[in-house]
């Protein structure tokens, strides 16, 4: 397929088109390159992509949607995975512009793309924020999404409902995906796993919130490819068996679908650390603190629904997952 994918030089945009890349799919990326964290990161997570065959990139920013309908109309893509996003909870208390630039008018031009020059599948980037408030676990894609605790969940669940809506009127398939604290490898600087490693390697106080009773389904990066590419490859269609007078909220009569991609099993934060402190060989020094606004007390992937559609649910230890990081950190850093 030739796919585009939006983000390209994030986190999980890298990793993803390396894997689409090596089985054999042709990958346009666009990233405004934002200095959201630090630029060299992103420009390093770009070179290792453009070193690899069947890859081009263009910086472009999801905003601009006269330019972004040239590149769809230029490409004819046969699908889209949309990563491209402001993230971060507490950024969004002091920069909501941002959010709606990015993620409302910047994704309503994804689906303007899809549907004047239509698309196979349309996946894209949700969050596991959207279950906001809720505090029955695990996190179901079944739950109701009503009552957001950040803008930048509100955000997400926005995309969902928008993506609903030209699912609806244009037959776009589409797959919306709540990732669940992803971590590993070239990962985000304003993230756990790289905030407490920095910290602790230089012998800084970690910051430790809501005195350390916060749980979260941390979840590899790996499996979160998996994951995505899984579905990218199963595109959405209508649930023949949905019940208008009785609506599931994780399926419709139009080509829509979510689904939870995490490692459905939370952990405190104080295990995290402690695993962290195990790999890293560091004792870290912490301050606890009370809970910061807009964040949530646990995070709890639900993913029957993964599994039973694509016979995956991510699995790997955070032991593993952390040693892994640990590694790259150290050598990235050239520790």
């Amino acid at each position: 397929m030739k796919v585009l994918v939006t983000g390209a030089a994030g986190f999980i945009g890298m990793h993803l088109s390396q894997q689409l890349l090596a089985r054999g799919d042709e990958v346009v990326g666009i990233d405004n390159l934002n200095d959201y964290y630090d630029v060299r990161l992103k420009h390093a997570r770009l070179a290792r992509l453009q070193a690899l065959p069947g890859f081009r990139f263009q910086q472009m920013d999801l905003a601009d949607g006269a330019r972004l309908l040239l590149l769809f109309a230029q490409e004819r893509f046969d699908a889209v995975v949309n990563l491209a996003a402001q993230a971060g909870v507490r950024y969004s208390l002091t920069n909501p512009g941002a959010y709606v630039s990015s993620n409302l008018a910047g994704f309503v031009n994804i689906l303007e793309g899809c549907r004047h020059y239509p698309v196979k599948h349309l996946v894209y980037a949700s969050s596991s924020s959207v279950y906001g408030a809720n505090s029955k676990l695990p996190f179901s894609e079944s739950d109701a999404i009503d009552h957001p605790v950040s803008l930048y969940a509100a955000s997400k669940k926005s995309n969902e409902l928008m993506a609903h809506s030209y699912s609806h009127l244009f037959g776009i398939p589409t797959t919306g995906l709540r990732f669940f604290t992803v971590y590993g490898p070239w990962g985000r600087p304003d993230m756990a796993a790289w905030l407490f490693t920095d910290r602790m390697l230089r012998g800084e106080t970690i910051q430790v919130f809501n005195h350390g009773q916060l749980r979260r389904d941390f979840t590899y990066i790996d499996d979160i490819v998996e994951g995505v590419v899984r579905l990218l490859d199963h595109p959405a269609a209508p649930d023949p068996a949905f019940d208008r007078m009785a609506p599931n909220p994780d399926t419709s009569f139009a080509p829509y679908r979510v689904f939870n991609i995490g490692n459905h099993q939370p952990v405190p934060l104080l295990t995290f650390i402690e695993t962290l402190e195990q790999v890293l060989g560091v004792t870290a020094n912490k301050e606890m603190l009370p809970m910061q606004a807009g964040d949530v007390e646990a995070t709890y992937a639900d993913t029957d629904r993964l599994r039973a559609l694509t016979g995956f649910a991510p699995a790997t230890p955070l032991a593993t997952g952390l040693q892994r990081f640990a590694d790259w950190y150290r050598d990235y850093h050239q520790l």
